[in-house]
């Protein structure tokens, strides 16, 4: 696995030229949405998963098991999350989020859940990560965000920022999304953007979202596909408060379905870099 990670990641871009392309990207793309952009001028967090081992732990913590009722984290999802290295671990400078088939604590599946609560929350600003995402029947990799309120007000009315996620039965799609109160589950504001000859497995994409007061712009690379407003939801607009970070890799579940005989394990999410501007 080293070995192949060395050899497929491309070369990083240094930070001055990160921030250039970018600035470029947000103000220059084209697309059939009027544009509301932010102003990246502080980068706030920057994991660039440069030391091999565990995630760094002042900026990430673990959900662990089936979910609070054991209901597979309220989707049907069958896998158990752990903190094990099997799981989860930083090698090559990416973090490897790993499902695997293996009976584990009643469970056929294991992966692994990562968030930020407590330790890094914000409101508003530029989220971003680059990753290579698995593919297959059942497997469902997620870069996502939740009200920081969390705790006090129960899911939907926390919000739910979905940057990414992605279906590996479809390797060419995925769907952004805002989840709150009146239009969550099914019932979210979403939509997909498709990959025009290529796939998401094969390749390093970077996910991201630009999040003012009354817009959430999602871009893949450096096209704006979709802005989301409080005109465009069905119920009161919660984004308007911090949120905290998620990256999880879910195996089943009622956005994927279950995995088939032809779903190969392990499957591995790749994550190169996740960085915040404010």
């Amino acid at each position: 696995m080293k070995n192949f990670i060395k050899n497929n990641i491309e070369k990083r871009m240094t930070l001055p030229a990160l921030v250039m392309v970018l600035l470029l990207a947000v103000c220059g793309c084209e697309t059939d949405e009027d544009q509301t952009v932010a102003t990246l001028t502080n980068l706030v967090l920057s994991e660039e998963f440069d030391s091999d081992g565990a995630p760094n732990p002042a900026v990430w913590g673990y959900d662990i098991g089936r979910g609070p009722n054991g209901d597979g984290w309220g989707n049907q999802e069958l896998q158990y999350y752990t903190d094990r290295s099997d799981n989860v671990e930083v090698q090559n400078g990416v973090l490897l989020i790993t499902a695997r088939q293996e009976s584990f604590e009643g469970a056929s599946y294991t992966s692994a859940r990562l968030l930020t609560k407590d330790l890094f929350e914000q409101k508003f600003g530029r989220f971003e990560a680059r990753i290579r995402l698995p593919y297959g029947q059942g497997i469902w990799p997620a870069f996502w965000m939740l009200g920081a309120d969390i705790d006090e007000n129960p899911w939907p009315a926390a919000g739910e920022i979905d940057i990414m996620e992605y279906r590996g039965q479809q390797p060419t799609v995925l769907v952004g999304s805002v989840h709150g109160p009146g239009y969550s589950g099914g019932d979210a504001i979403s939509k997909e953007f498709i990959l025009e000859n290529d796939r998401f497995d094969t390749g390093f994409h970077i996910f991201g979202i630009e999040w003012g007061p009354d817009y959430v712009n999602f871009y893949v690379d450096d096209f704006l596909y979709n802005r989301i407003t409080p005109e465009d939801v069905t119920g009161p607009w919660v984004f308007d408060k911090p949120f905290f970070i998620l990256m999880n890799l879910a195996v089943g579940g009622s956005f994927v379905g279950a995995p088939n005989a032809e779903t190969e394990f392990p499957q591995t999410m790749l994550v190169d870099y996740v960085r915040v501007y404010n």
